[in-house]
Parts: C-alpha cells; sequence; structure tokens
C-alpha cells in the first residue's frame, strides 16, 4: 500500500514538472523586483524576462521613469538559450527620495510586433530614520545585580557612559557655538556669499580626496542657504521634492519669471546629491563639474529676477505653520535619537559587562535560549511508568512507545508477558530519556552485560559509530541495587549526515522475572544536561516485579495513575 502511494505521488510530481515545463515553453513576459522594501535613496532592481523564438525582435520600455520611480540605469540585455527558445532578461536600477508605497505600472514588452503587458508591481520605500514618536516607550526594567568578585568592570562601564554623556553635552555646546561664528562673518549679498561658499569649497579640495558625498552635500547646502536668504522658503530642512514645490510657489508668489529648464537642471543636481548622501554614488568627474555650473547658473537667474524690494514678501500664516511643524518634528527627532542612543548604549554596556563577568554562553544561553536549559527550567514531572512500575521525575512526560514489540524476535517474544517503553526525544535529538520494563512468563537468569550489548547493536544498526563504554554497579537512594553502563558515542544527523559527539548513561535493574531500565543520552559537554541527568538519576526508583500467584495481569490504569 505504502509503495503504490510513493509511486502515485511520483507521478503527480512528474505530471506537474511537465505542466511547468510546458508553460515555460511559451512566449511571454515576466516582471519581478529584487525586494519589496527599500529605504529612502537605496537603489533596488527590476527584471523583465521575454520568452520568443529565434530571431525574434524584442523590444524593452526605456526611459528615466517608471511611473513615480526614478530609472538610475538600464543593464545591457542577456541572453539564455532554453528549449529551443531564447529567454531575454533586461534589468534596470530604480529608485526613490520620498518614502511611501509606490507602483510599478503595467510594462510594455514588444515581441514581433505584438505588445504584451508585464503585471504591476508594489515596492515601499521607508525613511532612513525610523520614526518613533508613535511607538509606546517603556521604562527601563531594573537591572539584576550579578555576582561578582571585582567591581573593575562596573568602574569601566560607569566610566564609559560618563565620558559618553559628556562628549555629547560638547557636541551640543559646539554645535550652538558654531552658527554665532559664522554669523559675524558680512557678506556683500546672498550671491555675493554663495561665490565665497563656492571658492571656500574648491579650496577644501574634496573631491581629489575622494570625498564625493562631502562635496555634494556642501555644494547643495549652498544653494539651499542661498534659496532660503533670498525667496524665504524652508530649504534646508525639506526633501528635494518638497524644495522644488516650495521654490515654484514662491516664485510664482513674487511674480518671478523663471523657465521651468531651471528648475529642471537645479532638480538634477539635487537628486545627484542624493545618490551621492544615501545611495554612495561616485558620478563621473564631468557630471560633477556639469552640477556645479547648474548650482552657479540657478542661482545667477534666480538673483538676476529678485524683486527690487529689500525685504521679500511676508510668508502666509499658513506657510508659517508649516515651517514651525517642520521644525518642531525635526527637534522631536533629535530627542527621541539621543535618548533612543543612550538606552542602546546602556543595554549594550550592561550585556557586555555581563558577557565579560559570566561568560558569554550564560549571556546567549540566557537571550537566545538553550534547548536544554529549557527542559531544566521547566516544570518537571514525576510519575510511574510500565509494569513494574519505574518511578522518574523527567521535564515533560514521558510517551508510550506502541512499536516496542516491532524488532524483538519471535521466539523471544513468547517468553515475554509484558514489554513496555515510554520516551521522550529520540535518539537523534539533543536530549533522550526512555523508560523501558519487561516481565518474564517464567524467571530468567539475565546477563545484564548482554543486555547492552543488545543496544549498542541497535544503535550500530541506526548508523552510531564509536561506542564507548564503562560499567559499574550502583545503588539508589532507597537501596535498590544494579548496574549502571554509561561512555560516549558518535551519531550522524539523519538528514544532514553531520556527526556530534555524545554521551549515555543505562541503568539496568535485574529482577528474577524481569528487568528495568533507564536510559539518557545527550550531546557530549553539555553542561545543562548534565544537571538534568543528575537530577533524573537521583530520582529514580524500580518496583519489584510480583512473584507468580500474585496478581501479575492488573489494570494500567491502576499501575500508572500519572502516566500519559
Amino acid at each position: 500500500m505504502d509503495m503504490g502511494i510513493q509511486k502515485l505521488k511520483t507521478y503527480i510530481a512528474l505530471l506537474l514538472l511537465a505542466a511547468t515545463t510546458a508553460f515555460a515553453q511559451q512566449p511571454g513576459v515576466q516582471a519581478s523586483i529584487d525586494s519589496a522594501k527599500i529605504r529612502i535613496g537605496s537603489q533596488f532592481n527590476l527584471t523583465l524576462k521575454a520568452t520568443a523564438n529565434k530571431g525574434a525582435k524584442v523590444s524593452f520600455p526605456a526611459g528615466k521613469n517608471f511611473g513615480q520611480l526614478e530609472v538610475l540605469e538600464a543593464y545591457p540585455t542577456d541572453t539564455i538559450e532554453k528549449d529551443g527558445l531564447y529567454e531575454l532578461v533586461k534589468k534596470y536600477g530604480l529608485t526613490q527620495f520620498d518614502s511611501g508605497r509606490y507602483e510599478i505600472p503595467k510594462l510594455p514588452v514588444i515581441i514581433n510586433n505584438k505588445t504584451f503587458q508585464t503585471k504591476p508591481l508594489t515596492i515601499e520605500v521607508n525613511n532612513i530614520v525610523v520614526d518613533t514618536l508613535k511607538q509606546k516607550m517603556y521604562d527601563i526594567k531594573p537591572v539584576i545585580a550579578a555576582e561578582s568578585r571585582s567591581w573593575l568592570w562596573l568602574y569601566i562601564l560607569g566610566g564609559i557612559i560618563i565620558l559618553g554623556g559628556i562628549g555629547y553635552l560638547v557636541f551640543r555646546y559646539y554645535k550652538k557655538l558654531k552658527p554665532v561664528k559664522e554669523v559675524k562673518q558680512e557678506y556683500v549679498s546672498p550671491k555675493e556669499k554663495a561665490r565665497i561658499s563656492f571658492n571656500r569649497l574648491e579650496r577644501a579640495d574634496l573631491l581629489s580626496k575622494g570625498h564625493v558625498k562631502e562635496y555634494y552635500s556642501e555644494l547643495a547646502n549652498i544653494a539651499r542657504a542661498y534659496l532660503e536668504e533670498t525667496i524665504r522658503i524652508p530649504a534646508m530642512e525639506s526633501t528635494t521634492t518638497e524644495l522644488i514645490d516650495a521654490m515654484r510657489e514662491a516664485v510664482a508668489r513674487k511674480d518671478m519669471r523663471i523657465d521651468e529648464s531651471v528648475y529642471e537642471e537645479f532638480e538634477k543636481v539635487l537628486r545627484n546629491a542624493d545618490m551621492a548622501k544615501f545611495a554612495l554614488s561616485r558620478p563621473d568627474g564631468h557630471i560633477i563639474a556639469q552640477d556645479r555650473g547648474r548650482i552657479e547658473n540657478t542661482i545667477i537667474i534666480i538673483d538676476k529676477n529678485l524683486p527690487a524690494e529689500v525685504e521679500p514678501i511676508e510668508p502666509s500664516e499658513e506657510e508659517k505653520a508649516r515651517q514651525a511643524e517642520i521644525l518642531l518634528q525635526k527637534k522631536k527627532r533629535q530627542r527621541v535619537l539621543a535618548v533612543s542612543g543612550g538606552v542602546v548604549g546602556l543595554i549594550v554596556g550592561i550585556a557586555i559587562y555581563i558577557g565579560i563577568t559570566k561568560g558569554f554562553d550564560f549571556l546567549k544561553d540566557n537571550l537566545i535560549g538553550h534547548p536544554t536549559k529549557e527542559l531544566l527550567d521547566a516544570e518537571w514531572v514525576k510519575s510511574e511508568y510500565g509494569i513494574p512500575p519505574v518511578t522518574i521525575e523527567t521535564p515533560k512526560v514521558l510517551k508510550r512507545n506502541t512499536k516496542v514489540y516491532k524488532n524483538v524476535p519471535k521466539e523471544a517474544v513468547q517468553n515475554i508477558s509484558e514489554m513496555q517503553l515510554f520516551e521522550y526525544g529520540s535518539l537523534f535529538d539533543n536530549f533522550h530519556v526512555a523508560v523501558a520494563t519487561i516481565v518474564f512468563k517464567q524467571p530468567v537468569d539475565i546477563d545484564l552485560l548482554k543486555a547492552f550489548d543488545a543496544t549498542a547493536k541497535e544503535w550500530e544498526a541506526q548508523g552510531v559509530t564509536g561506542i564507548l563504554q564503562k560499567q559499574e554497579g550502583f545503588k539508589t537512594e532507597h537501596g535498590t541495587e544494579g548496574l549502571r553502563a554509561y561512555g560516549t558515542m558518535t551519531i550522524p544527523d539523519p538528514v544532514t549526515k553531520e556527526k556530534k559527539r555524545a554521551e549515555y548513561e543505562i541503568m539496568y535493574f535485574k529482577q528474577q522475572q524481569g528487568v528495568q531500565q533507564v536510559m539518557i543520552i545527550h550531546e557530549e559537554g553539555d553542561s545543562y544536561a548534565k544537571d538534568i541527568v543528575k537530577r533524573i538519576k537521583n530520582s529514580v526508583e524500580f518496583t519489584a516485579v510480583k512473584q507468580q500467584g500474585e496478581q501479575q495481569a492488573q489494570d494500567p490504569e491502576q499501575n500508572q495513575q500519572q502516566q500519559p
């Protein structure tokens, strides 16, 4: 029956594979993106695939924008021959400098004068700085004092925090003083101020030092500062799109005649500056020179068209309110960033201190978790298993194995009155514990050494190698005597085939008509597992088999009141 089901599954899989192959051979187009979410200004790739016959003419879309997304680069087309057809792959690098959710519209791909439309795709653009104003903030939980023989690391940690706070205060103080120094400089006009700033930028020689990002940032700031002073718009705090829109509104309000090409050229420079700042783009030297000229030309044209009045028209109340809101949000973000940075620094410092004093394994196990540590910390269960019952305390309830007779020879089964097996985990898990009980129909002289040999052969049949063993007699806290077999072995992972070393311990208790066994296996060197083994061993108690003439076939529920 199982072989029939397996053949049916294989047959269905082959049918699905054939159907997929047949579908892939049909001419058509596909569109995909390598990421559904990006940060503002980051590049993501759009891939268009077209399947066509040999010799077919395929034309992919072109343009500077796909919807509201800017095309940074169109890569060369790759051609792959597949199943008698040709698959043409065209990639585009796209970006967007404003946050929001954007749609890549249907794009036309022409194959032999026939137009195919791709499916629309959605991309989410997130701000680089996450706004946490709407996220509820919680107090830091109190730090639990760790035992330590030395306070040295605590002093070091406190010193780092204090030095960090002093450095932050110095930075804030310097930042407040810096604008005051610049105000003392007197300029003939905003245009002259911009010219001096350009000369200072050239003397800094940033490009020869490879500081393209800093060069573009200063270049854009010169233009933004000029616009703030002349046409009174919040240029320094605005994004590129907001700046261009505010610039158009101010020019219209002042009745200035500015050609549309001026906005387009100025926006190109701002976009290149955004790419250099956020995407670490490095334009060629001639492009950088063109952008410098575009900035200067923009300032010259605006300066020529400025109204004759000395004082610009006063912004409207609505504009004042908008500017005030922008400044308020900026200050809030700065405060949140300062507090968040302090909290993160404190948490990291505490984690390092705990790692140094307690060990980084301790830190990892308590933060990330450890499978056997979770067992050790769990609520343990004490119960009786099997006939005659074995009393044992374990982290988890042991479950009955209903296939206990599977590997027992028929001639041996005839002599067995009762055999039961209860276990948690398996030979290949991080931790395995099992309780087995056997009652024979007649008194039998059991050699416990041979009992272990049978267990070892069963392990070897499952791929276990390198079994090393030691044996010794043992006695439980209640005086029950038996044999303890323990040692190490190498267990292969049934899936990856990787091998791991494991430790095992088996306790046998031989009676006149039965054998009881407790077996524990865990990964070698696991300190938590060793604590579990110690606790389990201290809880084990064996119950004697009732001799013939006494009630032997009892109701399992009476013998195992707490069994699962």
